[in-house]
């Protein structure tokens, strides 16, 4: 271990063990990765890596935001999601050798803790908790899956984008619903439109409605959510029949 790394091992032990990925690994795994870990920037614009990259590493972001996404040669983008301080990305191909599945594009300047796949592969041979943390974070991911594809394949417009920012509120604060929560910052409404597959003009339609509810209050350029109500219209439009 080089003398920098070492020195800065205690930081990035404190920050993966804040991250849902690592939280629940012991003292001894969390310091043996922390130990092969390194940082990594990447300015606002460029790609953490593209699709069909070789999968050598993953990053757990500490900074910034990144867009996953799907591009088709004629110019379609598929946006998947976006992540933020605390998420991990490119653990896929890490984990099952396979090339990148997707483009990871920095929307804003990210920071992030890198680790090769070599090293964690070799640590989680030898630590039984590892598997055990890759498996309790590939079925939350498959769970979020799930959520997302049942909105958009069975909620209108309106109820996709309820369930969207209830989604986005649970992610930072659990299933204990705080009374108001800030909106994350920098979803634009054009962003905002390729997650839930509608044209941005409509997007723009159920966020005023939603605004003239209550629901959502905007504070210049911060917009602030009622996620109680949300909860409720979410209940109460999941029973109205839609044409």
């Amino acid at each position: 271990m080089s003398g920098e790394r070492r020195k800065n091992r205690p930081n990035i032990e404190r920050t993966l063990g804040s991250i849902s990925f690592f939280s629940d690994l012991d003292a001894e795994s969390l310091g043996q990765i922390a130990a092969v870990s390194r940082s990594g920037v990447w300015p606002e614009g460029t790609f953490l890596f593209h699709r069909d990259d070789e999968g050598d590493h993953m990053v757990a972001l500490t900074a910034g935001r990144v867009r996953l996404s799907i591009g088709t040669p004629h110019g379609r983008e598929l946006v998947i999601c976006h992540l933020s301080p605390g998420d991990v990305v490119g653990e896929l191909a890490v984990i099952d050798g396979r090339p990148r599945s997707a483009d990871a594009f920095a929307i804003e300047r990210s920071t992030g803790i890198v680790i090769d796949r070599s090293d964690f592969l070799r640590i989680a041979r030898e630590r039984a908790d590892v598997p055990l943390a890759v498996a309790r974070h590939l079925s939350e991911l498959l769970r979020n899956t799930n959520y997302q594809m049942e909105s958009i394949a069975l909620y209108d417009l309106r109820l996709r984008v309820i369930r969207f920012f209830l989604f986005s509120i649970r992610q930072t604060h659990g299933d204990i619903l705080p009374g108001r929560a800030l909106i994350p910052s920098g979803l634009n409404q054009a962003e905002l439109s390729a997650v839930l597959g509608a044209s941005r003009p409509k997007v723009n339609r159920v966020l005023q409605d939603l605004v003239a509810e209550g629901a959502l209050t905007r504070e210049g350029t911060q917009t602030y959510c009622n996620a109680q109500h949300l909860r409720r219209l979410a209940e109460s439009d999941s029973h109205r029949d839609w044409p």
